[in-house]
């Protein structure tokens, strides 16, 4: 690792790097020095030498169980979302591909070092450039320069890529592992380097820590809402939650027992349905079913472990023996990180609630999407809002430098949200159907970015899309009571 300190000029002079981020005050952080970052805003180093990255497919020939886990995951669709190009595109015009290299810098490091991506779309780059995180991008991270960044900590793609280095007898490959090497380890075709830090929160970080490329505002706090929970407390890390299957998952989070060695697998799986159920659409259209299958086990896998990770709970509140209010408490039971997390002001998770009457006639209903696949403005969401420069309400990420309220629910904490109701005559139990719903983004947003995806992306022949889906929403949970109007 470069052992030299970045140099970050801070606008207030005289005051530490140490004091102004204790304080919390102080101007935007001037960009990182070129030399030392020569593809900022995305923080990547690489150590080049003659050899070269490898492209997945040539992994699967010795390790064909992760490769087959890998496939079709969310790290190896990062470059190809129809969804992230849309969003790039829209902000390579707005910005400029000197903004827009910080999410190329997460979503293809190879294609971004090597120089092959220089904006959005997919045509003429290479396997290893349009494989996105592929098996070769974290095996070859040999450190990351987190401790050199304005907050001490890694963010916007802080890695050091060295996919092998040069030698008298001509170029060796080296790969990282987090386990101790062995000598057969390789077979011949790489050198083997253990690494600690593939076992750690901090490698997930680097791409799941993002924070604006001029104002350094956190976008995405995945990793700081761990780091702040109790997870991290008991030394359970993003791995030992997103590298399992969904019972070893739930194990994980209830009792924060570490899986075992043999228990990792590659799936990367979180609760991006939406790009599953895109991409499974295109596995089928292009008549790889086999594919096809592999993607819908994960979109199936993204499911569950949604619907595992949160509780209701739903209590009358009486005054004067009737009833006044319905209390509901979103419980966030299994997320290691916040929930929803990731870019909150897009993520939409939220309570719909419907009470009926003896007779099944509905006195109250909240939160219910209408035939455009519209909230109601009254309903109770657990997201964020952001703002621009002026202070007004944004929501592409090239534009948020603050947040209006953040409402998202702490791992294993809970929010109380409370809904007046009218004990009505008072007779007979009202019956309360209270679900938590989640979709990726609300409906027009996506359907925009799906929109602008490049010209090089045809929906239509890639995915059959014809005209703008609608956007799938979870159950999370759903919970159904009775309540009595007078006590």
């Amino acid at each position: 690792m470069i052992k030299k300190m970045v140099s970050y000029s801070i606008a207030l002079g005289g005051v530490s790097l140490g004091a102004l981020l204790l304080s919390g005050l102080g101007n935007a952080m001037e960009k990182p020095d070129p030399m030392m970052y020569p593809y900022a805003p995305s923080l990547l180093r690489y150590q080049k030498s003659s050899a070269q990255f490898t492209p997945p497919e040539t992994c699967a020939g010795c390790h064909p169980q992760q490769y087959q886990e890998w496939q079709g995951s969310m790290h190896a669709l990062a470059f190809t979302d129809p969804v992230y190009q849309g969003e790039l595109n829209k902000a390579h015009k707005a910005v400029g591909n000197d903004v827009t290299r910080q999410c190329e810098g997460c979503h293809t490091p190879a294609g971004v070092v090597t120089g092959e991506v220089k904006g959005p779309g997919v045509s003429g780059l290479s396997d290893v450039a349009v494989s996105g995180v592929s098996c070769d991008i974290c095996h070859s991270v040999s450190g990351h320069s987190g401790w050199e960044t304005p907050y001490r900590q890694p963010e916007n793609g802080s890695l050091i890529l060295s996919p092998g280095k040069d030698t008298p007898a001509g170029p060796v490959l080296t790969k990282y592992g987090p386990n101790k090497r062995t000598e057969e380890c390789g077979g011949g075709f790489h050198e083997c380097v253990e690494q600690p830090l593939l076992a750690k929160s901090e490698l997930c970080a680097n791409c799941h820590q993002v924070h604006h490329y001029e104002s350094h505002t956190p976008l995405e706090s995945t990793y700081r809402e761990w780091k702040d929970g109790p997870y991290a407390v008991k030394g359970i890390g993003c791995q030992d939650c997103h590298m399992v299957d969904t019972e070893t998952f739930i194990r994980s989070a209830d009792t924060f027992k570490k899986p075992e060695r043999g228990q990792i697998r590659h799936y990367f799986n979180g609760a991006n349905f939406l790009v599953y159920a895109l991409a499974e659409q295109a596995a089928k259209k292009s008549g790889d079913e086999e594919l096809a299958k592999n993607i819908h086990e994960k979109y199936a896998m993204a499911v569950a472990r949604l619907q595992a990770a949160a509780d209701l709970e739903v209590t009358p509140v009486y005054r004067d023996q009737r009833l006044a209010e319905i209390k509901v408490r979103v419980k966030n039971l299994r997320a290691g990180h916040n929930l929803p997390t990731s870019l909150t002001n897009i993520r939409q998770l939220w309570l719909e609630m419907t009470v009926k009457d003896q007779s099944g006639k509905v006195v109250m209903t909240t939160g219910t999407v209408n035939k455009k696949g519209e909230l109601p403005k009254e309903a109770r969401l657990f997201n964020s809002e952001g703002m621009e420069k002026g202070f007004h309400f944004a929501v592409d990420p090239w534009e948020v430098i603050a947040f209006a309220r953040h409402d998202t629910i702490p791992p294993k904490g809970y929010k109380d949200v409370y809904y007046g109701v009218s004990a009505g005559s008072g007779k007979g139990p009202l019956s309360v159907e209270v679900k938590l719903r989640y979709r990726q983004a609300e409906q027009e947003l996506a359907h925009a970015l799906l929109a602008a995806v490049p010209k090089d992306i045809d929906l239509a022949a890639t995915y059959g899309l014809t005209a703008m889906p609608d956007l799938p929403i979870v159950d999370m949970v759903s919970k159904s009571v009775k309540v009595k109007p007078v006590l």
